[in-house]
């Protein structure tokens, strides 16, 4: 252990920085606005492909220049808000499953029946988010009501009224008394990914996972692995986090056979953890959930505008989307 000396320095410093460690800068005054919207930190990952491997003064190779840093920073941004889109669209699909497939056969509120679980999944947990989530509705209610109060009597009616149907846990604990909680159709949309994730993984029947996982043309425990490797891609994504070459830490499961297209280079017998996995498993969720989508068509034009991106560094062999199963 030692004392931390590294000090915080100006952009036009970092900019010096970089010169001094070997990056060829062409345009000073735009890579200062770059650095001025991208934080010096947050471009360090990107750094690292065009440095000297192992270097401790973390020296750029001969050929490395900022323009290639900020083309490899905007591919991978971009990467990431279409993989956020394509799991925002799987996400609301698979909330709409479960809903669809549970609601008419337990009921209304079929996710108050501790019954319907498994004994390790954390069922109290559930119910009380749930009702910090009404409780929460109701107290920023409440609040509103009282800014309004000083209000003509015939429009403060009109804002009540308003106010209470903003959202659906407010609108109930306001409207029902029995039972406490809502109906598990509002119930899913209160969730978190990861949350969901749980609740699916939760189940007690195979049964019910199987007719789930069966509207999205994969098994009940290939689903429940994608779902969680999905909750991790999703947060990454959503903190701006590095994408492209990332070693995944959830490793998501492969069909072991399938009734269903899937990439030949993801067959082989080797452990894959790149995002590659992520992008096949997306294409084939998406492709379920909405028949008609260019997802997979604006992926491929993204990758032609970025042609110097290391396919290898995704996990993604270089004529990757000619595989039958992109077409």
């Amino acid at each position: 252990m030692k004392p931390f000396a590294k000090p915080a320095i100006t952009v036009g410093e970092q900019l010096q920085l970089l010169k001094t460690r070997g990056l060829r800068i062409q345009d000073e005054a735009r890579a200062t606005l770059f650095l001025e919207a991208v934080s010096f930190f947050r471009l360090t990952p990107y750094m690292r492909p065009f440095q000297v491997a192992n270097d401790p003064k973390h020296l750029f190779r001969p050929d490395a220049n900022f323009r290639q840093l900020s083309r490899l920073y905007d591919f991978d941004r971009r990467l990431r808000l279409l993989v956020i889109d394509a799991i925002g669209r799987v996400e609301v699909a698979v909330r709409a499953t479960l809903s669809n497939q549970l609601g008419p056969v337990y009921g209304s509120h079929w996710y108050l029946d501790r019954n319907l679980f498994k004994d390790h999944y954390d069922h109290a947990r559930l119910l009380n988010s749930i009702e910090k989530k009404q409780q929460k509705a109701k107290q920023d209610y409440q609040q509103e009501i009282k800014r309004i109060v000083h209000s003509d009597v015939e429009k403060r009616g009109l804002l009540q009224q308003k106010r209470a149907q903003e959202s659906y846990a407010r609108h109930y604990s306001l409207t029902y008394e029995e039972p406490t909680l809502m109906p598990g159709w509002a119930m899913l949309e209160e969730l978190t990914l990861g949350e969901l994730s749980h609740l699916y993984k939760g189940l007690a029947k195979d049964s019910d996972k199987k007719k789930i996982a069966k509207e999205l043309a994969v098994s009940a425990p290939l689903l429940a692995s994608w779902l969680h490797t999905l909750t991790t891609v999703r947060n990454i994504c959503a903190h701006h986090s590095r994408l492209w070459n990332r070693e995944l830490g959830i490793k998501p499961e492969l069909p072991k056979s399938t009734n269903f297209s899937w990439p030949s280079h993801l067959s082989k017998p080797v452990q894959h953890t790149r995002i590659a996995v992520v992008l096949a498993a997306l294409h084939h969720l998406m492709r379920q959930v909405s028949p008609n989508t260019l997802w997979h068509q604006r992926l491929f034009e993204m990758f032609q505008e970025f042609p110097e991106i290391s396919n290898r560094a995704m996990g993604l062999p270089i004529d990757w989307f000619t595989d039958p199963f992109w077409q």
